[in-house]
Protein backbone atom coordinates (compact mmCIF):
# COMPACT_ATOMS: atom_id res chain seq x y z
CA UNK A 1 0.00 0.00 0.00
CA UNK A 2 1.37 3.38 -0.96
CA UNK A 3 1.99 6.16 1.85
CA UNK A 4 -0.30 9.01 0.23
CA UNK A 5 -3.17 6.29 0.08
CA UNK A 6 -2.47 5.65 3.79
CA UNK A 7 -2.09 9.05 4.29
CA UNK A 8 -5.16 10.09 2.99
CA UNK A 9 -6.96 7.61 5.00
CA UNK A 10 -5.46 8.91 8.07
CA UNK A 11 -6.99 13.07 7.24
CA UNK A 12 -10.52 11.97 6.95
CA UNK A 13 -10.44 11.23 10.89
CA UNK A 14 -11.54 14.10 12.22
CA UNK A 15 -9.99 15.15 15.74
CA UNK A 16 -13.94 15.88 16.96
CA UNK A 17 -15.25 12.88 16.16
CA UNK A 18 -12.42 10.48 17.04
CA UNK A 19 -12.39 11.05 20.53
CA UNK A 20 -14.13 8.21 22.27
CA UNK A 21 -16.67 10.16 24.33
CA UNK A 22 -17.59 12.48 21.52
CA UNK A 23 -17.83 9.25 18.84
CA UNK A 24 -20.34 7.75 21.54
CA UNK A 25 -22.38 11.33 21.42
CA UNK A 26 -22.49 11.51 18.14
CA UNK A 27 -23.30 7.73 17.38
CA UNK A 28 -26.05 7.73 20.02
CA UNK A 29 -27.69 10.82 19.06
CA UNK A 30 -27.14 9.81 14.95
CA UNK A 31 -29.59 7.34 16.37
CA UNK A 32 -32.58 9.11 17.22
CA UNK A 33 -34.30 10.74 14.59
CA UNK A 34 -36.19 13.54 16.99
CA UNK A 35 -32.76 13.81 19.28
CA UNK A 36 -32.63 13.17 22.73
CA UNK A 37 -32.58 14.59 25.99
CA UNK A 38 -30.02 15.43 27.96
CA UNK A 39 -30.74 13.62 30.42
CA UNK A 40 -30.90 10.45 28.05
CA UNK A 41 -28.02 10.72 26.75
CA UNK A 42 -25.77 11.13 29.46
CA UNK A 43 -26.92 8.09 30.92
CA UNK A 44 -27.45 6.19 27.54
CA UNK A 45 -22.96 7.41 27.10
CA UNK A 46 -22.23 6.79 31.58
CA UNK A 47 -20.98 10.64 31.17
CA UNK A 48 -21.22 13.38 33.90
CA UNK A 49 -23.22 16.35 33.52
CA UNK A 50 -20.33 18.34 33.43
CA UNK A 51 -18.69 16.08 30.73
CA UNK A 52 -21.44 15.71 28.66
CA UNK A 53 -21.77 19.51 28.72
CA UNK A 54 -17.81 19.78 27.62
CA UNK A 55 -18.19 17.37 24.74
CA UNK A 56 -21.74 19.12 23.03
CA UNK A 57 -19.87 22.54 23.56
CA UNK A 58 -17.30 21.59 20.75
CA UNK A 59 -19.62 19.63 19.35
CA UNK A 60 -22.13 22.98 19.15
CA UNK A 61 -19.37 25.11 18.34
CA UNK A 62 -18.24 22.62 15.35
CA UNK A 63 -22.24 23.09 14.44
CA UNK A 64 -22.31 18.83 14.51
CA UNK A 65 -25.26 18.99 16.97
CA UNK A 66 -27.96 21.76 17.99
CA UNK A 67 -28.93 22.07 21.41
CA UNK A 68 -32.76 22.69 22.01
CA UNK A 69 -33.80 24.30 25.12
CA UNK A 70 -37.17 24.46 26.27
CA UNK A 71 -39.21 24.67 29.12
CA UNK A 72 -42.08 21.84 29.98
CA UNK A 73 -44.36 22.04 32.79
CA UNK A 74 -41.76 24.97 33.97
CA UNK A 75 -39.44 22.59 33.87
CA UNK A 76 -36.64 22.68 31.61
CA UNK A 77 -35.56 20.07 28.83
CA UNK A 78 -32.59 20.28 27.03
CA UNK A 79 -32.56 18.13 23.63
CA UNK A 80 -29.65 17.15 21.62
CA UNK A 81 -29.92 16.92 17.18
CA UNK A 82 -27.46 16.21 15.22
CA UNK A 83 -27.39 18.83 12.34
CA UNK A 84 -27.14 17.77 8.88
CA UNK A 85 -23.82 18.71 8.63
CA UNK A 86 -22.99 16.78 11.52
CA UNK A 87 -24.01 14.36 9.63
CA UNK A 88 -22.80 14.24 6.75
CA UNK A 89 -19.15 14.81 8.37
CA UNK A 90 -19.69 11.62 10.59
CA UNK A 91 -20.20 9.61 7.66
CA UNK A 92 -16.87 10.90 5.89
CA UNK A 93 -15.22 9.98 9.31
CA UNK A 94 -16.92 6.66 9.56
CA UNK A 95 -15.83 5.84 6.04
CA UNK A 96 -12.17 6.88 6.60
CA UNK A 97 -11.88 4.76 9.90
CA UNK A 98 -12.87 1.95 7.62
CA UNK A 99 -10.86 2.28 5.14
CA UNK A 100 -7.70 2.75 7.95
CA UNK A 101 -9.07 0.18 9.88
CA UNK A 102 -9.02 -2.30 6.39
CA UNK A 103 -5.59 -1.20 5.77
CA UNK A 104 -4.20 -2.09 8.80
CA UNK A 105 -5.78 -5.30 8.98
CA UNK A 106 -4.11 -6.36 5.18
CA UNK A 107 -0.64 -5.08 6.85
CA UNK A 108 -0.86 -7.31 9.47
CA UNK A 109 1.67 -10.26 8.63
CA UNK A 110 -0.63 -13.52 8.52
CA UNK A 111 1.62 -15.57 10.05
CA UNK A 112 1.65 -14.05 12.94
CA UNK A 113 -1.82 -13.26 13.17
CA UNK A 114 -3.84 -16.09 15.06
CA UNK A 115 -6.83 -14.42 15.00
CA UNK A 116 -9.72 -14.58 12.21
CA UNK A 117 -10.03 -11.68 9.75
CA UNK A 118 -12.47 -8.85 11.23
CA UNK A 119 -15.93 -8.06 8.99
CA UNK A 120 -15.33 -4.28 8.57
CA UNK A 121 -16.98 -4.04 5.22
CA UNK A 122 -19.95 -3.38 7.08
CA UNK A 123 -18.66 -0.27 8.93
CA UNK A 124 -17.94 1.37 5.85
CA UNK A 125 -21.42 0.52 4.19
CA UNK A 126 -23.10 2.18 7.74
Amino acid sequence: MSKKKQSSSFQGLEKIFHEPKRLSIVSTVCASSEGLLFTDLKARCDLTDGNLNRHLKVLQDAKVVKIQKTFVDDKPRTTILITQKGLDRFHEYLAALSQVLEQAQESIPKSTSKRPALPLGKLARA
